[in-house]
């Protein structure tokens, strides 16, 4: 496996299961952008911005979240490297637009991982949020 590929992988796992970015800058430049046509991450343009997110997204409403990572593709040519996963989780816990709802998630999105050297420069998340959001009861 190439290299930015394992780095891909590792960066990919600390930032699905909330650690933030204290464990994902280390795989990341520290400047880092995001970018994501969802609007809950709309104001949200850096890595360190998003890594937080997800940390505060998992420590709140969604404890029990997790992922199904079904694909990670290497793109040598291009540098970069490209993740689809399952994110589940349910409305158990404190936070979110409104009290616990109880629903759950089951969402599908692809993660765009754009390398500079071995570390991760841009990320692109794909994901339709507004699914995810009726899901949850929350939109």
């Amino acid at each position: 496996m190439s290299s930015i590929k394992d780095t891909a992988a590792q960066f990919f796992d600390a930032c699905e299961t909330g650690k933030g970015w204290d464990a994902c800058q280390q795989y990341c430049h520290p400047d880092a952008t995001f970018a994501a046509q969802a609007d809950t991450f709309a104001e949200i343009e850096t890595l360190e911005g998003y890594t937080e997110a997800m940390k505060g997204l998992i420590a709140g409403p969604i404890p029990d979240a997790s992922y199904d990572l079904k694909s990670l593709a290497l793109d040598e040519e291009r540098g970069n490297v490209i993740g689809y996963a399952v994110f589940k989780g349910t409305h158990s816990g404190e936070g979110g637009p409104l009290p616990a709802s109880g629903k759950a998630v089951d969402t599908d999105y692809v993660y765009v991982m754009e390398f500079d050297g071995e570390r991760i420069r841009h990320m692109t998340k794909i994901w339709n949020d507004v699914w995810a959001m009726r899901q949850l009861g929350w939109g």
